[in-house]
């Protein structure tokens, strides 16, 4: 905890044995009271990983429902827990797990109610391996957005978040998509409601176990990341209504 801010770390897995357990060591229990892995029909032995090195809650998926899908369950599980404050970390070590401190302060201080670790705030994204049309997409629909949604966010597409209470409880995230633009339209729904983002500079890593989704996914996702700016638009400046914006 953080005062009496009890923290709970969601672990939404697949095919993540390889990586796990050094996620796992390196997060800081020192104020993470709670950590929750959602195993979502991984086809390796992430489930009886997770269960050897004594990961307190574990939910392990009938049928494989995508990163959106398994978010979901991180979340509500997280809440059912009575955690005041929940951060999303990969388990491929792809982000460091020794940030949970800086992310979780500015929230239980009230200083914001949302944290992102960026990749793009400094040289993180490049430097550890971000692939160059990776980047470049990133890049151009971080703009996009920043225009249809009036922020100033130097990326939406990190997998490493931090949320109060107040946020998974004021936004309707169950009725996102089941697959990866799940993250995107989360971002839109918190900036709907009015929610200041904060961000702070993360190095990240590129390597073969780390998991990252090939071109053909990424043009799915990015085709879905302009559909959301687009809704976000139309609901909060036009009034009309989008399904993902509505409580």
């Amino acid at each position: 905890m953080i005062g009496t801010k009890k923290i709970v770390v969601v672990l939404p897995a697949y095919n993540a044995q390889k990586t796990l357990e050094q996620t796992y060591g390196e997060i800081p229990f020192d104020i993470v009271d709670e950590v929750v892995l959602v195993d979502d029909y991984s086809t390796d032995e992430t489930f009886q990983l997770a269960r050897k090195i004594g990961i307190s809650h574990i939910i392990q998926h009938e049928k494989n429902l995508g990163y959106g899908g398994n978010q979901k369950s991180c979340y509500n599980k997280a809440l059912e827990l009575g955690a005041d404050i929940v951060v999303m970390l990969h388990p491929d070590y792809q982000y460091t797990p020794k940030l949970i401190h800086s992310m979780c302060y500015l929230i239980a201080n009230d200083v914001y109610q949302v944290v992102l670790g960026s990749r793009i705030l400094g040289r993180g994204a490049l430097k550890g391996g971000m692939p160059m049309y990776k980047y470049i997409a990133n890049r151009f629909l971080t703009l996009f957005q920043n225009i249809m949604m009036s922020e100033k966010l130097s990326e939406y597409h990190t997998g490493y978040r931090a949320f109060s209470k107040t946020v998974l409880e004021s936004i309707p995230f169950n009725k996102n998509s089941n697959d990866f633009v799940f993250d995107n339209q989360m971002l839109a729904q918190i900036s709907f409601k009015d929610f200041e983002i904060a961000e702070i500079t993360c190095p990240t890593k590129y390597f073969e176990e780390a998991s990252s989704i090939n071109l053909s996914r990424s043009i799915t996702y990015g085709i879905g990341v302009l559909r959301t700016s687009l809704s976000y638009f139309a609901a909060k400046r036009l009034g009309i209504p989008a399904r993902i914006f509505k409580d």
